[in-house]
């Protein structure tokens, strides 16, 4: 194998290693209470702010 070789495997295996890292941080049953809080952040209007406070 040639070095382009080598890194392109090593490469795909640490990110592979990193997204299931991620995966299963996010979805441990810990997180869930946080996530479920958080699940309306988007459509509560309250939450928006004026452009006074966002420069404009």
């Amino acid at each position: 194998m040639t070095t382009n070789d080598w890194v392109g495997t090593i490469l795909t295996v640490v990110i592979f290693l990193l997204m299931l890292g991620l995966y299963v941080y996010v979805l441990r049953p810990k997180k869930r209470d946080h996530f479920e809080k958080q699940k309306h952040i988007p459509m509560d209007d309250e939450q928006i702010n004026s452009g006074d406070k966002n420069g404009g």
